[in-house]
């Protein structure tokens, strides 16, 4: 029988495997976590990311506008907000219509993207400053 051992999480730079935290502030207002949790695979051909903001100051709004960038170009973007740029480019933006409260989180999962193998995330931000309320 085997002994149980604790599994241990490590930092590696050289080594991706299509999953990278980034972050990053919008307008100031929020924090923002994106990764990559899942990869192309057979009958699959997307990437998928998981994106969170955390919301904090002292007014609501009822809109968004996503950035991530990329370390390499991205295609075929699909989420459940309106692509508003960038797609062919390594820098997509990506329009939402979430009303917050002044402290707030917003999870914005399931956004697809195609790209070559290797991709990852290199920053993340949320931007409002055009739809506060």
């Amino acid at each position: 029988m085997l002994s149980y051992e604790k599994p241990m999480v490590m930092e590696n730079e050289g080594i991706a495997e299509g999953v990278f935290t980034a972050s990053g502030k919008g307008s100031g207002c929020y924090t923002v976590t994106a990764y990559i949790h899942q990869t192309p695979e057979e009958g699959r051909k997307n990437y998928v990311i998981q994106v969170n903001g955390h919301h904090n100051a002292a007014h609501n709004c009822n809109g968004q506008i996503l950035t991530l960038n990329f370390n390499q170009a991205v295609t075929n973007v699909t989420s459940q907000g309106s692509l508003v740029g960038g797609s062919g480019t390594s820098s997509i933006q990506i329009k939402y219509s979430y009303f917050n409260n002044n402290i707030d989180n917003i999870g914005l999962g399931d956004i697809y993207v195609e790209s070559a193998s290797g991709l990852q995330i290199t920053s993340a931000s949320l931007d409002d400053s055009d739809y506060h309320c």
